[in-house]
């Protein structure tokens, strides 16, 4: 039968083709079915794997998106009328700020120097009290200090102005990512403009993906044989950066592109484009990663991102393809490249004109070293905020919720002290024989009344992160205890006033098997001499015999009320300064007395806010009276002495007319350690000198820390001590001295001086009294002659044996 045949038959048997074809209607029904059940279950799983996906896009975008690092801000610079300021110190402070000098400033951040007159169009900033607004300031100096102060476009006088704050430090969070944060609207226009002209050209109208603009860029990049355009969208890039990883797979990319059309049902363009700008990873600084074009304008210009001109701003963008490989620092030739490619397609997108791409392109890169770190390094300064900081705040918080810290520092009283070390350490070696680097030192400067660390130098070298002395190098204090003491004294008015007759007798006090009989600078007994002489010469046994008789336990507890922490041995060594303390904890203590008696506990810190500016842990003035004032008055009264005619005489001739001065020179056994304390109308200061290896240095404190002291204090703006005295303090002229202060009627008391005598009195007020006290003159009006140091084996018993 042939094939044709048979086919023939076939078709010819009606039933079998029947059963055919209902067999292949059943299979296929099936199949049908199995793929719709297939199908529901795909869309049910991708349903629910969408939910999921939706729930982490939405926790994420809505909650805390990055962790912040904290910013420390130094305290900003005030201008006013009077204020006392060279032109040179202004234009110092202008540059840390990195203000840049042009002809015609008309941007913030620029400004120009004719001689002593300025135009500046400041920056606004945002502090904790409220917003800085910018300005167009006109500024003329005139004697050392700010003459006019008017608004360039009204020609309106100014009362006070503020700078923006200088950022000092940073706490980074523990992954090390840095970021500056911006919202939409502080965004260049000219930014966005680019970014969609290079990155995503139809990112205001796709839904997240966008077909069109893939297959768009995949032409140009094989025309160009090179990669120019990318085929991600904004959206896209943002949903890796910040929600997944750079994995290259398909699975990757189909999750990217899901997460992204979720991203734009529930966010505004505007909130995405502005989560880009800061997400966005732009260069890496050693450890620390660039985020965010904020930062990386800081980072590669030293500017704020909207002091951007179009070259900056091209660089910028084309970094965010590949900013490893187009590093300016680095790879300074592909970064130029890359530059001009964008300048093109911002010309083909419109967003700028070709003579000004051109014109932009001859421009140099502009990178600035340095940028986007803190404008000073003051690791010392630091330390203390972060001692502050750690009663009431956690470790992770000041790492992760990006907490504005305003500090008291004083970038211009800093750089004082860093000078005044650095200048005078090594003259001290000179003079003295010593190798060059054997003496260190340590500086504290506050103000009087607010109790606030104006500036902290923990060594020689400044913004060198090691050990900070100022805060942790505890050494014997010396002749530093001894106003406490004459303080406690003096608020006993019944018993002592500053002419009363303090024994300068010989002591001798068992210690162990041996006897304590501490001696006088230069081996000399004085016998009789006034309280305020016996304090200006710093007579040694005329105070440990005042202290013996006010008791040690007593002298202790007033260092304590004073603001000494650490604990003190109630032991005779005690009187001569055989107590260790560190020079901040000795700024504590001499600020008590420089405020009247009135403790106001020292701080680094003024405000805190968080990232929105909403104030957080306030940090107020705690003043709190732990001193008679009318005793602190007193005894300050006595420490000028010490200046004008006492071991520290020397200051003294160095105080411009005018200006009065307080202080206290300490030396300890074998000159070991040199200090000076000593304050102002508005500012204490401490120094100490001496060396790591507790070696003697030959110096005592009016040979070494009172030329550092003096150094950093006349170079300040200073005000004189406050020369009226506190109700209840009575000015009379006794004992050879002129307006010598009494506590009430304290001075009817006054008996013998050491001699023969009488004096007349006046009320503070200025009226006469009628108090005849017999007074002999001060047989010592000048501190005797220092002989040079002897050698003596150390007593941790007798402390400082000849100090002064």
């Amino acid at each position: 039968m042939s094939l044709n045949h048979a086919l023939v038959r076939f078709r010819l048997q009606p039933g079998r083709a029947a059963r055919g074809g209902a067999l292949r209607k059943q299979g296929g029904g099936a199949l049908f079915g199995w793929l719709l059940i297939l199908a529901a279950a795909a869309v049910l799983a991708l349903a629910l794997y969408g939910n999921r996906l939706d729930g982490v896009v939405r926790s994420k975008f809505e909650g805390q998106r990055w962790a912040l690092p904290a910013r420390v801000w130094a305290r900003p610079l005030e201008l006013y009328v009077g204020r006392r300021l060279t032109p040179d110190q202004f234009e110092t402070e202008l540059k840390r700020l990195n203000y840049r000098a042009v002809q015609q400033p008309q941007s913030d951040g620029q400004y120009r120097r004719q001689g002593e007159h300025f135009v500046v169009c400041t920056r606004p900033f945002r502090f904790w009290d409220g917003a800085e607004p910018e300005r167009h300031l006109e500024l003329a100096f005139a004697q050392g200090q700010v003459s006019e102060l008017v608004d360039a476009d009204s020609g309106q006088e100014l009362a006070l102005v503020r700078l923006d704050a200088m950022l000092i430090a940073n706490i980074y969070p523990t992954h090390n990512e840095d970021r500056v944060l911006v919202r939409y609207q502080d965004l260049p226009p000219l930014l966005i403009k680019t970014l969609i002209a290079v990155e995503d050209r139809n990112f205001f109208q796709h839904i997240g993906v966008d077909p069109r603009g893939i297959v768009r860029a995949t032409i140009n990049n094989l025309r160009a044989g090179t990669v120019v355009e990318g085929a991600s969208t904004l959206t896209q890039q943002l949903v890796k950066n910040f929600y997944l990883n750079a994995e290259r797979s398909l699975k990757r990319k189909l999750k990217e592109a899901y997460m992204a059309v979720l991203l734009e049902r529930h966010y505004t363009k505007e909130e995405i484009l502005e989560a880009y700008a800061n997400e966005i990873y732009l260069g890496q600084d050693g450890d620390r990663a660039i985020h965010g074009f904020g930062l990386a304008s800081e980072f590669y210009f030293n500017l704020p991102l909207k002091e951007l001109d179009t070259p900056k701003i091209a660089l910028l963008v084309g970094l965010a393809q590949a900013p490893s490989a187009y590093d300016p620092r680095r790879n300074p030739d592909a970064a130029l490249r890359r530059r001009n490619l964008v300048l093109d397609l911002m010309v083909r997108g419109g967003v700028i004109a070709q003579a000004e791409a051109e014109r932009a392109k001859r421009a140099p890169l502009g990178i600035q070293d340095g940028g986007g770190r803190p404008a000073g390094f003051y690791p010392d300064f630091v330390a203390l905020v972060r001692q502050q900081l750690r009663r009431d705040y956690r470790d992770e918080d000041l790492r992760s919720e990006g907490l504005n810290i305003f500090t008291t520092l004083d970038p211009l009283v800093q750089a004082t002290v860093e000078r005044a070390l650095a200048k005078q350490l090594p003259v001290l070696e000179k003079q003295r024989g010593m190798r060059s680097g054997t003496l260190e030192g340590a500086a504290v400067v506050a103000s009087v009344e607010q109790g606030e660390v104006l500036a902290i130098a923990g060594g020689r070298q400044p913004g060198y992160a090691g050990f900070n002395r100022a805060l942790h190098s505890v050494r014997p204090i010396g002749s530093l205890v001894k106003p406490p003491i004459y303080l406690l004294a003096l608020s006993k008015p019944e018993r002592y006033t500053l002419t009363t007759p303090i024994p300068d007798q010989p002591v001798s006090l068992p210690d162990g098997n041996k006897r304590w009989e501490p001696k006088n600078y230069d081996h000399r007994v004085y016998g009789s001499v006034p309280l305020h002489s016996a304090l200006a010469r710093s007579l040694n046994l005329a105070t440990v015999n005042l202290g013996l008789d006010l008791e040690v336990k007593n002298v202790v507890e007033t260092l304590y009320k004073m603001g000494a922490q650490r604990r003190i041995r109630p032991v005779p060594s005690v009187l001569l300064g055989a107590v260790s303390l560190s020079p901040l904890e000795v700024s504590q203590i001499y600020q008590t007395i420089a405020a009247g008696g009135y403790r106001a506990p020292l701080r680094a810190i003024r405000e805190i806010v968080d990232a929105q500016g909403r104030p957080l842990n306030r940090y107020p003035l705690a003043i709190e009276p732990v001193v008679d004032p009318k005793a602190a008055y007193l005894v300050t009264w006595a420490m000028q002495r010490v200046v004008t005619n006492g071991t520290a005489r020397w200051l003294g001739a160095q105080l411009p007319k005018g200006m009065t001065m307080a202080g206290k020179t300490g030396t300890t056994d074998e000159k070991r350690d040199s200090w000076f304390a000593g304050f102002s109308g508005d500012k204490v200061a401490v120094v100490w000198v001496g060396r790591d290896d507790n070696q003697p240095i030959g110096l005592a404190g009016a040979e070494g820390a009172l030329r550092v002291w003096a150094d950093l204090m006349l170079a300040l703006d200073n005000e004189p001590l406050h020369e009226v005295p506190p109700e209840g303090v009575v000015l009379v002229d006794a004992c050879g001295q002129t307006g010598v202060p009494y506590i009430g009627d304290s001075a009817k008391r006054v008996g013998r001086c050491g001699g023969g005598g009488s004096s007349s009195g006046r009320t503070a007020g200025g009226s006469e009294s009628a108090a005849a006290v017999q007074s002999p003159t001060d047989t010592a009006q000048a501190a005797p002659p220092e002989p040079p140091p002897r050698p003596r084996t150390q007593n941790h018993f007798m402390g400082d044996f000849f100090d002064r």
